[in-house]
């Protein structure tokens, strides 16, 4: 499923990599996807996931632990955004419907997305905003905050457009992202200033499918957000045949981001760079076979694991036996019967050795095992 945004991305990502805060929630409303809630609204804070809604828990929960003491200042946070994002639930549903009848469709798999909130310098004191409108993962309709008026990118919003130009709330939604957002957003970063400034080394891996595939430097765990990776070609910088994907959160709350080589020169020297904000040394990983990890490597590891799995016991197994063959040969010979007479086996011509006429000892006392 396609997330939508799709002009929306480089402006974000410049506002993650400037001295900006934001907060900002992701809301996902769709139809017929199995396994999936109806309604999804998650909240974030520079990144971070900070809230969750879904229409199945039909109750907003922390995500975090240190966001629980937004309490302090607003003792109803957590009921009044529970009570808004059921009332949203409901609104969702039937703006799929409508959107079905704009589009012609009947029925079927379909998603409306909404991203908005706002940013804030904690230098300059400037602030911003945003809303976004998505359906089926293509942009549908936004707010333009500077000029504050509505902009449509399909035919089929422009009834919207004209609808929502003409209601009377335009200054209410200015003082939500110019006040209200703002002063949230500040309340979010001082309860989770610890958390929210902390530095989080990645762990860098070079990662293949097949020997004629494109090599991929992923990293992960990292935190901040701002961070940026890169490919380097005998010292220099790569910027044709690489392609970087999209800073996406982990669940932790740390983030991962993934570049691409499509193509490397046997005789030139390649390296994975990763910068992060308020490191000062790079992180450099050298493309090495040794360290590259590809399907064919696995596959083979895979097959050496199971090839050892398979040869250990039976090794193990084979020393058991020859150990227990020695030691039943060894018990065998040390408690061997005792002859307590000569049988009479002997040819009859033969003269007996005098010390045959010995008298043997007493049977209960040769039959006594001494004790080791």
């Amino acid at each position: 499923m396609r997330t939508g945004f799709g002009h929306f991305d480089q402006q974000m990502f410049l506002l993650f990599l400037s001295v900006f805060h934001t907060m900002e929630i992701i809301e996902t409303a769709s139809s017929q996807i199995p396994n999936f809630p109806e309604f999804l609204a998650v909240g974030y804070v520079d990144g971070v996931p900070i809230t969750h809604y879904d229409s199945m828990s039909r109750k907003v929960s922390p995500k975090q632990d240190w966001v629980n003491k937004i309490t302090a200042q607003d003792p109803y946070y957590w009921r009044r955004n529970t009570a808004i994002c059921i009332g949203n639930q409901h609104i969702y549903k039937v703006n799929i419907e409508i959107a079905n009848e704009r589009f012609n469709q009947s029925g079927g798999v379909h998603t409306i997305q909404r991203m908005y909130g706002c940013g804030w310098d904690d230098e300059t004191g400037e602030v911003d905003g945003w809303r976004h409108e998505a359906y089926d993962g293509e942009d549908f309709i936004s707010l333009d905050l500077k000029q504050w008026r509505w902009i449509a990118f399909k035919p089929q919003a422009l009834v919207t457009k004209q609808k929502w130009e003409q209601q009377l709330d335009i200054q209410y939604k200015k003082y939500y992202y110019t006040e209200i957002c703002p002063d949230y957003l500040k309340m979010h970063l001082s309860n989770g200033k610890d958390f929210l400034t902390r530095t989080v080394l990645p762990r860098l891996s070079l990662l293949q499918k097949r020997s004629w595939s494109p090599v991929t430097c992923h990293a992960t765990g990292f935190y901040p957000r701002d961070a940026i990776l890169f490919w380097k070609k005998d010292g220099q910088k790569l910027s044709e045949g690489v392609e970087r994907e999209e800073t996406l959160p982990n669940h932790d709350g740390t983030f991962q981001v993934a570049a691409h080589l499509r193509a490397a020169d046997p005789s030139a020297r390649y390296e994975c760079v990763f910068q992060l904000a308020g490191v000062p040394d790079d992180i450099v990983v050298p493309l090495d076979d040794r360290v590259l990890l590809s399907n064919e490597r696995i596959q083979a590891e895979e097959r050496r694991k199971t090839a050892l799995a398979v040869a250990v016991p039976l090794a193990v197994l084979v020393a058991v036996v020859i150990v227990a063959a020695i030691v039943y040969k060894w018990r065998k010979a040390k408690y061997a019967p005792v002859v307590l007479h000569a049988e009479a086996t002997e040819p009859a011509s033969q003269e007996r050795p005098p010390e045959a006429n010995i008298l043997p000892q007493s049977v209960a006392e040769r039959d006594v095992v001494p004790i080791e």
